[in-house]
């Protein structure tokens, strides 16, 4: 039985204005019930940081990003640093998600870059990696995947590793109402573990968490969450949805 703690955290992408987070957190805060062993964190678009850290003061709900920059200012219009995001008391920050790898040229070495950056300031990072439908289909996604971990974890530290968390994201299942089955996302998880502790121990292994991440909603959540190295979920569209992510969360 693994006694890693249960990470569920949201990812609200690039949806809802400053009012609408306002409605769900307030909404939220009714029906959310603690549950023992699991944390809780939704990771916003940046303008509604603010809000959500405000309206979860009294609560133990979490709040993430959804990027940063490795540097803490400069000449890079559009950009947002950790510096900014801890001013704001932020907790979690989500970094190298597929879609910024796709859409934003993000790259291994810069998914490494932030994760020491996010470690450095005391933000925890939710480090993303996940292999292609092409890329699982041509028997290369257990390769694919261990090249994202050894990169994004290059050069960190066993203490370091107390801090982050992995998110095992398949691209072929974001988005598309597709989900890995649970066999297929615990086997990517148990590998998971299994490159980090090469790079680092079987000890520092067994204790970093790893979430699935892939079209989790309500009606899978419990299967998945079962699973011996899925420790939690990173959940996209259910996660806008207050009596959504609840369920998840209560499973």
């Amino acid at each position: 039985m693994k006694s890693r703690k249960v990470f569920v955290a949201g990812n609200w992408k690039m949806y809802k204005n400053i009012e609408q987070a306002e409605e769900f957190a307030e909404e939220f805060k009714k029906i959310y019930k603690p549950v023992k062993g699991v944390k809780v964190a939704i990771c916003a678009p940046f303008l509604q940081l603010q809000t959500l850290k405000e309206a979860f003061e009294d609560t133990d709900i979490a709040v993430g990003a959804q990027n940063m920059h490795f540097e803490k200012e400069g000449a890079y219009t559009g950009e947002v640093s950790g510096e900014m995001l801890t001013e704001l008391g932020i907790d979690y920050v989500i970094i190298g998600h597929s879609e910024r790898r796709q859409y934003n040229a993000e790259t291994d070495e810069t998914v490494n870059l932030k994760v020491k950056k996010a470690l450095q300031l005391g933000l925890r990072p939710i480090m993303c990696v996940g292999e292609s439908l092409e890329t699982r289909e041509a028997g290369k996604a257990k390769t694919w995947v261990r090249k994202q971990v050894k990169a994004g974890l290059k050069g960190l530290t066993m203490k370091d590793m107390a801090l982050v968390t992995v998110a095992y994201e398949p691209i072929w299942a974001i988005g598309t109402g597709k989900t890995a089955t649970s066999k297929q996302a615990q086997d990517m998880c148990k590998y998971i573990r299994s490159c980090i502790a090469k790079e680092f121990t079987e000890a520092v292994a067994d204790k970093v968490l790893i979430q699935y991440g892939g079209s989790v909603k309500p009606a899978n959540a419990a299967e998945l969450l079962s699973m011996p190295d899925i420790d939690g979920a990173l959940v996209g569209g259910a996660s806008l949805v207050p009596g959504d992510f609840m369920k998840i969360i209560a499973r």
